[in-house]
């Protein structure tokens, strides 16, 4: 008899999860907690970058199979290796990355990828927010090559309709409210399908859980977050509470990772309190690097140069919601302004021109006028440019004598028209969770695997910490919901 699988989830470890659980044989049956219009979790909501090793162009040729011999002439792609995706995981979580898991996700990435390419799953170069053209050729920057065809949106249809074609019944409006259990593993899950139906069990001989961290609990950020978490926007989708979390901690899983970190990025400041799908990530605001960043008293207060925006962004949403008022303003003058990524025009930006740095002090009605425009002064006359800019590496080109140093891509702010975007600090996902090892099983406070539970996704513990990766959290999620999947189709 074909093992049967219950996988809790609607987004892309879920999917990833369920596919493989059908492949392996196993009946595979598919709760969502979102109804339809509002499925695919966090994943429908991000721009679909996603990390993975790769080992120049003939690799990405395999995943993306429409690539022209013109594009690869005018394009510079580089290679990821597996130590460069090591070192990024290492550096920004502050190594506090669990070494286990980090093998899985490295090692597994471009075979994931491959995979979910033979399922149906399409893959494009991610031009425009991840290169640059420099001297007649494309650049990519930052290790990050990859996106889904048709973003977080197009890669939860995809993952869908494989889906279906391998038979994995979906339900929709169905949240999971407990796991059930029989002589200590897993027999069940408690469901309620509709609002207004009674609960009822779902048998089951193994559970995937890849129901997403506890952005979306706004008791939960105050309690685990800290002070004023309970006022960040979520980026993404209002479903994502903590329910699988609580369901394995109530039957004594481990937690594990960093219950008091996130992912939080600058997130437009007039954003509503959840995502929304018809903007998408339309409302974050990542091109900073390339100007200033400034609070309610005009000061600078992060250096906007540290790093490429793929290993910064996801901490700096932190560093804006600690500041008077939890907002900011991201400046730039008219010399970088073809840099801006898509989303700063879109048309619902928060966004102040002026023709001098007087009138935009001006404008800023919440901030200190004569702060900024002494921040301003400081700051121009603090930058060396005898370094050449360059936005496809680290170039160096830094200001001198700073409090808050800018140690890249630094550029005197003198060039009308100058544009002001306001942004305040949204959440994309937690990075506390269950503890689970390198077979996506899930462990007990003993640090024995429950049997027939596993997890994948956000709700992974111990994978990052302070920090990550831009495009680690798709990956991570393809990669664990693969191997969650497989295993859960396993017979004992």
């Amino acid at each position: 008899m074909a093992q049967r699988v219950v996988v809790i989830g609607g987004g892309n470890a879920a999917f990833c999860a369920a596919l493989s659980a059908a492949q392996a044989g196993a009946k595979v049956t598919l709760l969502e907690r979102a109804p339809f219009d509002a499925r695919g979790g966090n994943s429908r909501f991000t721009a679909g970058a996603i990390r993975t090793v790769y080992d120049g162009v003939s690799d990405l040729r395999r995943i993306m199979p429409d690539l022209t011999d013109a594009e690869i002439d005018r394009t510079d792609f580089g290679r990821y290796e597996a130590g460069d995706f090591y070192d990024d995981l290492g550096r920004v979580t502050q190594y506090r990355c669990d070494p286990v898991l980090a093998d899985l996700l490295v090692l597994q990435s471009f075979n994931t990828l491959l995979w979910m390419h033979e399922q149906g799953v399409r893959f494009l170069p991610l031009y425009g927010r991840q290169s640059f053209e420099v001297d007649g050729k494309v650049r990519f920057w930052g290790g990050l090559t990859v996106e889904a065809w048709g973003g977080g949106p197009g890669l939860v249809d995809s993952l869908t309709d494989a889906a279906h074609r391998q038979g994995v019944d979906i339900h929709y409006s169905a949240r999971a409210l407990q796991l059930m259990q029989q002589h200590g593993r897993i027999s069940g899950v408690r469901v309620q399908q509709g609002e207004n139906s009674e609960a009822e069990v779902l048998a089951a001989d193994a559970v995937v859980l890849a129901s997403g961290g506890f952005q979306a609990n706004q008791a939960w950020r105050a309690s685990y977050l800290g002070r004023d978490w309970d006022l960040a926007r979520v980026r993404g989708s209002r479903y994502n509470t903590g329910d699988g979390i609580r369901m394995a901690l109530d039957i004594g899983a481990r937690a594990r990772g960093h219950w008091s970190g996130c992912h939080a990025v600058g997130w437009d400041m007039n954003a509503p309190e959840f995502g929304d799908l018809d903007v998408g990530d339309g409302f974050q605001k990542h091109s900073y690097p390339f100007g200033i960043m400034i609070n309610a008293n005009g000061v600078r207060f992060v250096d906007e140069g540290a790093d490429f925006r793929n290993y910064t962004y996801a901490r700096y949403g932190r560093e804006i919601l600690a500041q008077p008022g939890q907002f900011a303003w991201q400046i730039f003058d008219a010399k970088v302004s073809h840099l801006l990524r898509d989303e700063y025009r879109i048309r619902q930006v928060t966004k102040v021109e002026a023709n001098s740095i007087d009138e935009l002090a001006g404008k800023l009605d919440n901030v200190n006028p004569d702060g900024l425009r002494r921040t301003i002064a400081e700051f121009n006359a603090a930058v060396d440019d005898s370094t050449p800019f360059d936005p496809t590496i680290k170039d160096g080109r830094s200001t001198q004598g700073l409090q808050v140093p800018k140690r890249n891509w630094a550029n005197r702010i003198d060039t009308p028209p100058f544009q002001a975007f306001g942004v305040t600090c949204g959440i994309t996902f937690t990075f506390g969770g269950l503890h689970v090892d390198d077979q996506a099983r899930v462990l007990d406070d003993s640090g024995t695997p429950i049997p027939g539970l596993y997890g994948a996704g956000e709700l992974v513990g111990g994978l990052f910490y302070h920090n990550y990766p831009g495009g680690s959290g798709l990956m991570a999620g393809a990669v664990f919901g693969r191997e969650a999947g497989h295993n859960a189709a396993q017979p004992d």
